[in-house]
């Protein structure tokens, strides 16, 4: 079904794996497949960020939506290095850039949706949500339709359940919306924004930035949706 799907498809009662970071556009994805009528199932990853605030971000988020189960798996992608989100020498830029800012972090989609597709097998669910968006975004590669369609295409490949018949499919809901758009979508369904974070650089309290890429998009989505911004800035 991919991000073409339709939100009047008969979804009750089926079983999804949501990924939720603790930001605003996961929460916004989670609280769509609830509203779907999935059974969500939330995934989240400590894979070496800069900071676990997010973390907790996706802990409330998933208790306040409900989940059947959420989990937090260990990636220590940090190993890596190579991204600002995981390497403390690396600075988050507080400016725009052109190209594939230093804050993206090398297959990070790739890994989480591969995470996601065995987790899918383990509880027998045939939905993915992923909250990646390709207008109002950083420029990730990782975030453009090719992707998700390439990656369900494989999904299809590379599985028992595939080849058993049940076929795999990756929802990305918010992939063609702006950042407005998915903060008015997100208000409609009661999703509370005042407990997630965007930052990339919070302090030990959990205020945002108000500088890095994230917080810029952030702060414009609120103000252009007309909607009071309850980020806590320092």
């Amino acid at each position: 079904m991919t991000s073409r799907d339709a939100d009047s498809a008969d979804l009750r009662g089926t079983p999804a794996v949501v990924l939720v970071s603790g930001g605003l556009d996961s929460a916004t994805t989670l609280a769509i497949a609830r509203a779907r009528g999935h059974r969500c199932h939330a995934l989240s990853f400590d894979y070496g960020q800069r900071h676990s605030i997010e973390l907790g971000a996706a802990r409330r988020i998933a208790k306040a939506q409900g989940v059947e189960e959420h989990r937090v798996l260990a990636m220590p992608l940090g190993e890596l290095g190579h991204s600002a989100l995981t390497d403390p020498a690396i600075a988050v830029p507080e400016t725009p850039g052109e190209g594939v800012p230093v804050t993206y972090v090398p297959a990070r989609n790739t890994v989480f949706l591969a995470c996601a597709l065995g987790y899918a097998e383990v509880i027998d669910a045939q939905h993915i949500y992923i909250g990646v968006n390709a207008v109002d975004y950083s420029g990730y590669p990782d975030c453009r339709p090719g992707f998700i369609r390439a990656f369900e295409y494989l999904a299809n490949l590379a599985t028992r359940a595939a080849i058993e018949g049940k076929l795999m499919n990756i929802h990305a809901p918010l992939i063609e919306l702006s950042k407005a758009d998915i903060i008015r979508r997100g208000m409609a369904l009661g999703v509370d924004y005042a407990a997630t974070i965007s930052c990339y650089q919070p302090d030990t309290q959990g205020h945002a930035c108000g500088r890095c890429d994230s917080c810029r998009l952030r702060r414009a989505g609120f103000e252009q949706a007309g909607i009071p911004d309850p980020t806590p800035y320092r």
